[in-house]
């Protein structure tokens, strides 16, 4: 059986540090919407405080995390250990994605120094801190990252004016039709 958590303490806060990947997932409202859980990489994942978090979001082929949020606000952030002991620690919370036109945005953007550019940053308000084995995670080697999300935003994108042209044109809305901006 799993143990909840009142907050974030320093051995939690030391194990999400260590995990190079973790995996949000999303849904909306509807029952016949689509589940989302995409899995994250780079140094994009911050403590924020011992109940909220953010990470940053670099895009993708989708919107799905983004609208989801925008429709109810749930999400689940989900770490494993594939090395060392094993652990699962799931965060779940109210999220919100704060964009490149929100006054927040550059000081959200400076807690991640090695990205200029970003779709949005979710921030997340802690609900339940929740750990579990995991006992049938496998063993994993991280060999590196891949650099292909990072080449895009880094060349493709020069500036946030291409960056809020390419989301209003063709990641506006969810694959079930969800806006994840407004109109």
């Amino acid at each position: 059986m799993g143990k909840t958590f009142e907050r974030l303490d320093e051995k939690l806060i030391s194990f999400i540090e260590k995990q190079p990947m973790f995996f949000v997932a999303t849904a909306p409202l509807s029952a016949d919407g689509h589940v989302n859980v995409s899995p994250k990489g780079y140094d994009s994942f911050r403590v924020i405080d011992d109940m909220t978090v953010a990470w940053l979001d670099l895009g993708g082929s989708g919107i799905e995390t983004m609208a989801h949020l925008k429709e109810n606000g749930r999400i689940t952030i989900m770490f494993c250990a594939f090395e060392g002991a094993p652990n699962i620690l799931r965060l779940y919370g109210e999220g919100e994605t704060v964009t490149f036109d929100d006054a927040r945005f550059p000081e959200l953007l400076a807690l991640f120094p090695d990205f200029k550019k970003a779709r949005s940053i979710v921030l997340v308000k802690l609900e339940r801190i929740q750990d579990s084995c995991g006992w049938s995670v496998p063993f994993m080697d991280f060999k590196g990252e891949r650099d292909q999300l990072r080449r895009t935003w880094d060349h493709r994108y020069e500036t946030m004016d291409d960056v809020e042209g390419f989301i209003r044109q063709r990641n506006a809305r969810s694959i079930d039709g969800l806006p994840a901006f407004e109109d």
